[in-house]
């Protein structure tokens, strides 16, 4: 059997990428978009497309019999479900089989089993692999803490709560089974005692359906926020210590005896053997990654198992040489695999790039992504053979992120023969790209892969709390580079406005016969506050307030040179500027910036209240906790805000009473908007 047409179950990245080896197979694609979704990427680059009336998940992405539909009506014979939304869901690959179309994932009886994680720890119990016990909620008491609640049939961290106060365990379920129903439509969830520190190590298998199992690697996933996975590597840096650093490649082959002992196998051996153990027990085929807890000496636990392709998937194939996708579409059309995987070589690290900001509780952003250009990139969606960068992304310069989907804008893939070279690869790729228009985690990505603990191999998911958010965080540019920068916008922006004047053109900016006094612009930094930059050009060149000795080198509305004194002399530097509206961005080897450009008078209408709790992303108000007239206290929630698939608490910055509420439930409401004000002045009248 040979595929012809596919259509690909879902949206952005991994539609992108699973259409890039269907164009190198020769095969079709068809995509399908929700009313959001109608002018990105993935829907230009399919030979055909369907729309799914509406934008949130429930009416689009999760509707299966929309999907088989467009299946039908555009003739395709297969769907991929990528990862997400239906790619788990049992039901949908039945109807997807039942409609005579080809399934590209495992059996729909592997998915039911392994679909639920309170059913499949029990199922790889009873195949001897080993598990973390499972705790009914109704039944956790004061000795359990902490634990972990999770969604049972979803992933991605959706559903997650660490619960460590008994008080909390109701409520933080209540949040779980919400958060779980809007994400996978199953609000079930379960407990588990939470390891604070461990390893989150996993195997990546694949299966045929003539008996063949293949452990291709495994992969270390331990730095992750909120139980979302930030930065994945291959092979892991814990694996590579406990076998103390043999060569991936010696254990990628097929292993006989019994598959947990310790007995002369290495960390790699044992975990290669559980997850097949895993594989075989379900009678499993096609792509699936079987997940571990990992301590620091070697022990490791089954969390699950994904019936379906990972998002990390490209430093296996990196690692490998593997197109991973190709090898789903092979498998699904009725291929053997070759007896044993190929061998394993060199280091991958991939950091999911988003658009949240992690200084301020991970908040997700949405706006357009005016300009994503990463640097040094060798290919997008495709395997690296030597060493460089990978890019795999669902959005192009212009793309709009909105409120309703996962706020990751890309994938960056490195590969080199070492992992500190790739580690270094990556992180300097990130320093230098251009990446205008949202916040993103970009300078935190950096960090982490410079950061000594890291770059040893100490990974554990406790990282940002061992190391400190806020350091991890911080603006990669310094506080006098950054002033050094706006400086350059500043200058730019005079050189824009001689471009565009109509008389007088030719003449430097404000030029006077006379000495006069300095022209002025002012920025608003988000981390630093405003700078007023003042300036003056003279008959030697430009004179600019608190820099004495910084010369003008060259100066266009995109690009200004700088001559900056130091110790040792002058020192040239390089910064390009773009704007966009009030945003100015710049970027030089001293590290990326982004301001605001202030006007010269501000509006007494767009002052905000004191007190006032303002939207910090555009999203739905889901619930809520106080009326008004109310007297809260500090830090009280006051209403809860759903946005991608995530819920965020709004409350009070200080006690007092609630004097306005400006929202209602199921309200949608934009960044910035005044949700809510609270007066302390009542409170402290009243008190």
């Amino acid at each position: 059997m040979s595929l012809t047409n596919v259509l690909v179950a879902n949206r952005g990245e991994i539609a992108r990428r699973v259409f890039a080896t269907c164009r190198r197979m020769g095969i079709g694609t068809v995509a399908v978009y929700s009313d959001a979704d109608a002018a990105a990427p993935h829907v230009a680059e399919a030979d055909a497309a369907v729309r799914l009336p509406g934008s949130s998940p429930a009416e689009t992405y999760l509707r299966g019999e929309l999907i088989i539909e467009a299946a039908l009506a555009t003739g395709a014979d297969a769907i991929h479900p990528g990862y997400g939304f239906l790619s788990e869901n049992a039901e949908f690959a039945q109807a997807v089989l039942a409609a005579g179309l080809v399934w590209i994932g495992p059996p729909v009886e592997a998915i039911e089993q392994m679909g639920s994680k309170v059913a499949s720890k029990k199922l790889m119990d009873a195949a001897g692999v080993p598990v973390l016990a499972e705790l009914d909620p109704a039944e956790v008491t004061t000795a359990h803490l902490p634990v972990l609640i999770k969604a049972s049939a979803g992933g991605g961290g959706r559903g997650m709560r660490v619960v460590r106060e008994l008080a909390d365990l109701e409520p933080q379920i209540a949040a779980a089974r919400r958060e779980a129903e809007s994400a996978f439509g199953d609000p079930t969830v379960f407990c588990e005692r939470y390891l604070e520190t461990g390893r989150h190590i996993e195997v990546q298998i694949m299966a045929d359906t003539h008996g063949t199992i293949w452990a291709v690697g495994e992969r270390e996933c331990s730095i992750q926020r909120r139980h979302q996975k930030v930065v994945e590597e291959a092979p892991s840096p814990l694996v590579q210590r406990i076998d103390g650093g043999r060569g991936a490649g010696q254990e990628a082959r097929d292993h006989e005896g019994s598959p947990l002992t310790t007995n002369g196998q290495s960390m790699r051996e044992r975990l290669f053997e559980a997850a097949k153990l895993a594989a075989g027990a379900i009678g499993y085929t096609g792509a699936g990654t079987v997940e571990f807890l990992a301590d620091e000496t070697g022990e490791f636990y089954f969390l699950e198992m994904n019936t379906r392709l990972q998002v990390e998937h490209p430093v296996t194939e990196c690692t490998t040489g593997l197109d991973l996708v190709r090898t789903q579409l092979e498998v699904a059309a009725g291929g053997e695999l070759a007896l044993a995987p190929p061998p394993l070589r060199g280091h991958s690290i991939e950091v999911r790039l988003y658009a949240e900001d992690p200084a301020h509780e991970w908040q997700p952003q949405s706006g357009t992504v005016h300009r994503l250009d990463i640097p040094s990139v060798a290919n997008q969606f495709d395997v690296l053979d030597r060493p460089g960068v990978r890019l795999d992304t669902g959005v192009v310069n212009g793309s709009v992120v909105g409120v309703h989907y996962d706020p990751m804008l890309a994938k960056v893939i490195s590969y080199a023969e070492t992992r500190g070279e790739a580690a270094r690869l990556l992180a300097t790729t990130l320093q230098r790209a251009k990446i205008h228009g949202l916040l993103t985690n970009r300078d935190l990505l950096v960090r982490v892969l410079r950061h000594p603990a890291f770059l040893a191999g100490d990974t554990d998911t406790a990282f940002f709390a061992t190391h400190g958010l806020d350091s991890l965080s911080a603006p990669l540019v310094s506080e006098a580079d950054e002033a050094l920068s706006i400086v350059a916008a500043a200058l730019a922006d005079a050189a824009a406005n001689r471009q565009a004047a109509r008389v007088g053109g030719g003449l430097p900016a404000g030029w006077r016969n006379l000495p006069a006094q300095s022209q002025r612009k002012s920025y608003e930094s988000r981390t630093s506050g405003i700078h007023d930059i003042g300036y003056r050009f003279t008959r030697t060149g430009v004179a600019v307030d608190g820099y004495d000795g910084l010369e003008l080198v060259a100066a266009s509305p995109g690009r200004v040179v700088l001559a900056v004194p130091g110790e040792r002399g002058l020192v040239r530097r390089q910064f390009d500027i773009a704007r966009y509206g009030e945003l100015v961005c710049v970027d030089s080897p001293l590290g990326p910036v982004s301001v605001r450009r202030l006007p010269r008078f501000s509006d007494p209408a767009d002052q905000v209240a004191h007190g006032s709790l303002l939207a910090p992303m555009p999203g739905s108000v889901i619930r809520i906790g106080a009326e008004v007239g109310s007297a809260v206290e500090q830090g009280q929630p006051i209403l809860w805000l759903e946005a991608m698939k995530m819920e965020h608490t709004i409350s009070a910055p200080a006690a007092g009473v609630l004097s306005v509420l400006n929202v209602t439930v199921g309200q949608q409401v934009d960044v910035g908007a005044v949700l809510a004000v609270v007066d302390p002045t009542e409170s402290q009248e009243n008190s």
